[in-house]
């Protein structure tokens, strides 16, 4: 059961997204090693690095048909913090907001420490903003513009940042065999 207020998650008003994704692997398996190179990262980081952030723009810059008439013209600010705790433990829309956005942070997590990655974690914290503008202002996407969807995807940015980072972590101080 969704949360109050949620409309149940359904795959089919995200048509967009399971293409989105077939294209982003294919992307991520084509250029992982140069990727990889460049980063100076493992080729499977690189390859998890495309393939989360076409993930993320496959599930929300493709057409839907999740505006709804709870959402009005404009953007609902309705919520803007963190929503309760419940809906993130329960399938639903905030938990799924959390999810989308931790394998990225996962993967820029195990970016080295470089200028390179504090620019790809600006870049990735002003990710949520930037999409929710575009899904208010490109109106044939069909999409719904909301505060809440910022803040649950920068949360699950900041879990998989510090997951990864955590992983960079002991990696780096276990002694190698």
């Amino acid at each position: 059961m969704s949360p109050v207020g949620e409309a149940p998650f359904s795959l089919a008003e995200y048509p967009g997204f399971l293409p989105g994704l077939a294209a982003s692997v294919v992307l991520g398996t084509l250029v992982q090693r140069a990727l990889a190179r460049q980063l100076g990262v493992p080729r499977a980081v690189a390859w998890l690095l495309v393939v989360s952030l076409g993930a993320v723009v496959a599930a929300t810059l493709t057409p839907g048909s999740e505006a709804s008439p709870l959402a009005g013209p404009g953007c609902d600010l309705s919520r803007i913090g963190p929503a309760p705790w419940r809906q993130y433990l329960a399938f639903g829309t905030a938990s799924l907001n959390v999810l989308l956005f931790v394998p990225l942070g996962v993967a820029l997590g195990l970016l080295p420490s470089s200028r390179t990655r504090h620019v790809a974690l600006g870049a990735a914290f002003a990710l949520p903003a930037a999409i929710e503008t575009v899904q208010l202002l490109v109106s044939p996407l069909d999409r719904a513009c909301q505060g809440a969807d910022v803040f649950d995807n920068m949360l699950g940015l900041a879990f998989g940042v510090a997951a990864g980072s955590a992983g960079t972590w002991v990696a780096t101080r276990t002694p190698s065999s």
